[in-house]
């Protein structure tokens, strides 16, 4: 788990990173907004950070700002920002969730508390991760439904389909490409006795 903490005092910036490299998490570190911003800029994708723990009144970009451009921003919507803040009144929290954030700790922060609230969000990270996952297998299925549903040219003769690419292929081979199918080979009972009614005719 990667986690962004961008803080503009030294001593309060030592303190989280030190807190939360003891528990085993990876830290990249900000000495102010607009670096945590470039962070954000530079690392794209699966590197970019996943939880942000960010100073609510720092130089350059504010951390109420950052949380309103990542929830605005495509690729990093799904990032758990935990607002460290002085502010400890109810009108002042309730603007900062609004802006974004998903969690506050106040200062001077509490290593236990600021622990469970991490791993709170370590939690939610991981929760949408495999509700991303879930939804990318159902829109796929979605899509060969879609496919299977569509018309489909058959040739009268052969029993051949004619698949995206415009090539006629074996029904068998169509489907298991298509879908989960798995083909056995059997014989129905109409085409049985035709089969035995040809061999009956065969000459002995």
């Amino acid at each position: 788990m990667k986690i962004l903490v961008a803080e503009d005092d030294a001593v309060t910036r030592r303190m989280l990173v030190v807190t939360l490299e003891r528990l085993g998490w990876d830290v990249i570190t900000a000495e102010d907004g607009n670096a945590a911003w470039r962070v954000f800029e530079t690392l794209k994708g699966r590197d970019a950070p996943e939880i942000a723990v960010l100073d609510w009144m720092m130089p350059g970009i504010e951390g109420i700002e950052i949380c309103r451009r990542l929830h605005t921003t495509p690729g990093f919507e799904l990032v758990y920002i935990i607002l460290v803040t002085s502010r400890g009144g109810k009108e002042d929290l309730s603007y900062g969730l609004a802006a974004g954030a998903n969690d506050y700790v106040t200062k001077p922060f509490d290593p236990v508390e600021l622990e469970a609230r991490v791993r709170v969000g370590q939690r939610m990270v991981k929760l949408q991760r495999s509700l991303a996952t879930r939804v990318t297998e159902v829109e796929a299925a979605l899509a060969h439904v879609q496919r299977l549903q569509g018309l489909l040219p058959i040739c009268s003769y052969c029993k051949k389909v004619r698949n995206e690419a415009n090539y006629w292929e074996q029904v068998e081979s169509y489907f298991t490409t298509h879908s989960d199918l798995d083909f056995t080979h059997s014989i129905c009972p109409q085409c049985t006795e035709k089969m035995l009614r040809e061999v009956d005719a065969l000459p002995v």
